[in-house]
């Protein structure tokens, strides 16, 4: 069995901390990622409704209720 000093924790320490951060940082990535989606979400939404709307206009000025 090894035996496993100071040194062996702080290394330890060191990684869970560099681990810490790396995934902070991709967890702000999905969160921008996310938020850019919902934007875009929204954008679409907007989008159909106009769409709609002008197919249903076109619907009714060619008289096909």
């Amino acid at each position: 069995m090894t035996e496993r000093g100071p040194h062996d924790l702080e290394e330890r320490i060191d990684q869970l901390q560099k681990q810490k951060e790396y995934l902070q940082q991709q967890c702000r990535k999905a969160g921008k990622a996310i938020l850019d989606l919902e934007i875009q979400r929204d954008d679409f939404k907007k989008e159909l409704d106009r769409l709609s709307e002008e197919f249903s206009n076109y619907k009714i000025m060619k008289g096909d209720k």
